[in-house]
């Protein structure tokens, strides 16, 4: 370009698109002999397998070492344990007991990590060197620590399903499912394939044998197979001041003592009453986040249509934990939490368990107080810090809703629990109801409650309260195993969600014919005597747009130079799809397609053309690229984690 034209400097727009072309290709059977889906969640994790000739029976995980009392454990607690010298020590009950254990001296040196999940969520610029901090402050890579949880899942998974199997199993006959939320960036769900690969779940040559499934999508394939005795229906109980959900505990206590489930071949009774076009919301109320998913039921094969993209945000049940740990503050001052928090990391971890134990129990309309057992060591530590004893910090901070039990307990009255549960669940209310208003998705018939939280009877009763009258409300039995189960019959058959919605408008920069008038001349770039405009972002697909399974968009590259070995496209984004440029506000680079090509043309001057092909309608985006003169694959790659 001529040294004059004010877009020199830019490098990314060396490429003109030609027209995209759409085509569907056919899927092929499940090629594995069986699938393990591992749900990988904020506050617990757990894994379960079904064998594709007896696709409809699922076999959950082995009970674990360890455990709470009075509860049957089909998941454990997404906590790991590593050694001072940073190696695997131990993952769940095993982890946290372990901890629980050392001297509080020596548990300074190891690194504890717990409700880690979360880090992927709220890490805007996540890469392969984003960092984790363990209790003790102490710092390790994001991926080491995830790839450590998931070789654990790996080792035990296999072994299991090699007790089950009378075949001899080969690495290559089994198919990964990893959940992750559906409000999840391209990045986050790169960032656990990355993961999986680091764990040796998979080898990045063989990418096809890991499928990321999205938490609702997998918690709606499920709930398609309900039979009415396995759910409870909150439409048809009165809402009262307890809201009698006490039979509909136990159920759900009963419900976990299973470990083999079986699912209809076909779909469930409650789907006889859904005509061909009703829709539905599936709300994934989690540990670290609420994702919500619209579907849409194609009778009568029984397949999915999304409706709207994917919605939600961070108003999981940490929330309740975060204003629990906010609560202490104002009582003993943010100064001796923290202090606490780094000298007695393992007596911190006995204070967050004895809590979630209690906030499991807390229920609307409760009469007496919440007792939370206060370890020795923070009652001996405070009253060294401070000079004074606990029961006078509480007096002074005039706190009248928390009470001191001389039995060294901290009495929260029904008063302190809505506190500490209502921003948290005021923001799920709200979200569902903001979805429920808009014109795609009105007129829905259910409202499916699944993931740990739904558990809560006092989330129940305010959805209850808030939508009971617009649309049935709907709690699977094993509702914080639903999500688990649909992964793997999504690992089964991934065709089953037949169209979903793009979450973000997604294209690349390119040049057009400079147009006068129409073009502002800060984007004019004069090359080889021609004039051309810059930064023209060129869609591949648009915010919400509908996309099939298997539909892919066609582009064709040409390299700016003769003799280029590489092309690297750069890939922007944007929430909307009001975007003209590059340059726009709001758009932002978020992703590489490279594109290595072949041996040099053998005819000299000839122009070489490489057409990608991109395809959106999975739950990641993947590129594939043929050099169309020799019509040999060119490897592509694309990669959202290395901004």
């Amino acid at each position: 370009s001529a040294p004059s034209s004010p877009a020199t400097a830019r490098n990314d727009c060396s490429i003109t698109p030609l027209t995209p072309s759409v085509e569907v290709r056919p899927r092929m059977a499940c090629p594995f002999s069986v699938v393990v889906a591992i749900d990988f969640g904020t506050t617990s994790s757990g894994y379960a397998f079904s064998f594709t000739q007896d696709s409809e029976a699922i076999h959950m995980m082995k009970r674990w070492e360890g455990g709470d009392p009075g509860v049957a454990n089909q998941k454990s607690p997404t906590c790991l344990l590593l050694t001072p010298d940073l190696r695997f020590h131990s993952f769940g009950f095993a982890a946290r007991d372990f901890y629980h254990d050392l001297d509080p001296e020596e548990a300074r040196h190891w690194l504890y990590f717990d409700k880690f999940k979360m880090k992927i969520h709220s890490t805007s610029d996540l890469t392969m060197e984003t960092e984790l901090e363990a209790v003790n402050g102490r710092r390790v890579r994001a991926i080491e620590v995830f790839a450590h949880a998931l070789h654990f899942f790996r080792e035990h998974a296999l072994k299991e399903v090699k007790d089950q199997s009378s075949s001899v199993l080969e690495g290559e006959e089994i198919r990964w499912v990893i959940t992750v939320p559906a409000v999840w960036r391209q990045p986050a769900k790169q960032f656990m394939r990355e993961a999986a690969y680091l764990a040796g779940l998979v080898a990045p040559d063989c990418p096809e044998q890991l499928l990321i499934a999205l938490e609702p999508e997998a918690a709606s394939i499920y709930c398609r197979k309900l039979r009415l005795h396995q759910v409870i229906d909150l439409s048809l109980q009165p809402i009262t001041n307890g809201l009698d959900l006490e039979g509909s505990q136990e159920q759900l206590r009963r419900s976990r003592h299973s470990r083999t489930f079986l699912v209809e071949s076909g779909t469930g009774e409650l789907w006889s009453e859904l005509q061909t076009g009703d829709r539905y919301i599936v709300a994934d109320c989690g540990g670290g986040t609420v994702d919500l998913t619209v579907h849409q039921i194609e009778q009568p094969q029984g397949t999915l249509k999304e409706l709207y993209k994917a919605s939600g945000g961070p108003y999981g049940a940490v929330g309740v934990d975060l204003a629990f740990e906010a609560m202490l503050c104002q009582i003993f001052g943010e100064d001796f939490i923290q202090s606490f928090k780094a000298k007695r990391p393992a007596a911190w971890v006995d204070l967050t368990i004895a809590f979630e134990a209690r906030k499991r129990t807390a229920a609307p309309g409760r009469a007496n107080a919440l007792n939370i057992s206060l370890p020795f060591s923070f009652i001996d530590f405070y009253k060294r810090h401070r000079g004074q004893s606990v029961e006078a910090a509480l007096r002074r901070s005039n706190m009248n809703i928390v009470k001191w039990s001389s039995q060294g307990m901290l009495r929260l009255t029904q008063e302190a629990m809505n506190e500490l549960f209502q921003p948290t669940i005021i923001n799920i209310v709200k979200h569902i109801e903001e979805l429920m208003a808009k014109p795609e998705v009105r007129g829905v018939r259910f409202l499916f409650l699944v993931g740990g939280f739904a558990e809560s009877p006092m989330l129940q009763k305010a959805v209850q309260r808030a939508l009971g009258r617009t649309c049935r409300i709907i709690i699977p039995h094993d509702v914080g195993l639903t999500i688990l189960k649909g992964a793997v019959l999504f690992g089964l058959d991934p065709t089953v969600v037949r169209v979903r919605r793009c979450p973000l408008t997604y294209g690349v920069g390119v040049l057009n014919r400079f147009v006068e008038g129409r073009h502002p001349r800060d984007k004019l770039l004069i090359k080889e005597g021609r004039e051309w405009c810059t930064d023209i972002l060129d869609r591949f697909v648009s915010v919400d747009q509908s996309v099939a399974l298997g539909e892919v968009v066609k582009r064709s590259y040409t390299p700016a130079r003769l003799g280029q070995r590489k092309i690297i496209i750069n890939i922007y984004c944007s929430t909307s799809d009001d975007v003209t440029y590059i340059s726009d506000p709001g758009v932002r680079k978020c992703g590489t397609i490279t594109l290595d090509l072949p041996e040099p043309l053998p005819l000299p001057g000839a122009r070489r053309e490489i057409r990608a092909t991109m395809q959106f309608g999975d739950t990641e985006i993947k590129v594939t690229a043929v050099d169309i003169m020799s019509n040999r694959s060119v490897r592509a790659s694309i990669d959202f984690l290395s901004n």
